[in-house]
């Protein structure tokens, strides 16, 4: 695929080195696809793992198609995120397209070039050199409408993916992490100087403007997480109140609520309103 030919991403050339030729291996449809970029150390926390993993989900099921660079850590759980959804997710990357880096993705490289997408600006066969990895992420940054970091130390490449995104006036969002972890340094910086916050799954799907899924809930019945959701069949309230509703101790509703919201069957809002997604 050539810049200026059938085909060639549109996103793509508001960079200012779109790259001149690309090679693709899977759905080349899917660069038409709203995109939401979903990157991050690969040195991840459980945590940053678990939620690029339910964002990437939840987004495909609202209809994104979830870019990143099959890096391990984040990137590799968001492209699991989204084909676990059934979902659409493109994966960019700093070799060719035959090229299997790093190794033990091989399974998951070759499940996205069937299900998804493989792109690459460098030609089959090519193995990653100095700098192709830094140079992909420009492309990553331009496919997406919005750039989401979920954890980043100080020299993660994702930083650089977000600083793309910015020069090429693209939304960029972060997801907070605790203080005192090198793997949200970078990303807590982010949010310091400007990024949109990440506060819940359901405000990541408002923030690229799609609807929220509509998802059939499966809770066994006396668990604490059907006591909360069943509370909220009388309207979203504040935590103290749903749990006064499902008579449950509060700690067993704080985590109930967590569990919930992983799951994206609700959304905790920053008033602290809990609603059913």
């Amino acid at each position: 695929m050539h810049r200026g030919g059938a085909g060639y991403p549109a996103a793509l050339l508001d960079c200012g080195t779109a790259p001149p030729r690309l090679w693709l291996r899977g759905d080349a449809s899917l660069l038409d696809a709203p995109c939401v970029a979903i990157v991050g150390t690969r040195t991840a926390t459980a945590y940053g793992e678990r939620i690029a993993h339910e964002l990437a989900r939840t987004l495909a099921l609202a209809g994104a198609c979830v870019v990143s660079g099959l890096a391990r850590g984040i990137d590799a759980a968001a492209h699991r995120g989204a084909l676990e959804a059934g979902g659409a997710t493109i994966a960019v990357l700093g070799t060719g397209v035959d090229v299997v880096y790093p190794r033990a993705h091989a399974r998951l490289q070759a499940t996205i070039a069937a299900q998804g997408l493989l792109v690459s600006e460098l030609a089959p066969a090519d193995a990653a050199h100095g700098g192709s990895f830094p140079r992909r992420n420009r492309i990553i940054a331009a496919l997406a409408r919005v750039t989401v970091v979920v954890e980043a130390g100080f020299k993660s490449g994702a930083l650089i993916t977000a600083a793309h995104a910015l020069e090429l006036g693209r939304t960029v969002a972060a997801v907070p992490g605790p203080i005192d972890i090198p793997q949200a340094q970078g990303s807590n910086e982010l949010l310091r100087d400007g990024a949109m916050p990440i506060t819940s799954i359901a405000e990541a799907v408002t923030l690229l403007g799609l609807d929220a899924p509509v998802r059939k809930v499966e809770l066994d019945e006396g668990t604490a997480e059907r006591r909360l959701w069943d509370a909220l069949a009388g309207g979203p309230a504040d935590l103290d109140t749903l749990c006064a509703r499902a008579r449950l101790p509060v700690h067993e509703g704080m985590a109930a609520a967590s569990s919930l919201e992983l799951r994206g069957a609700i959304s905790c809002e920053l008033t602290g309103e809990i609603r059913r997604a």
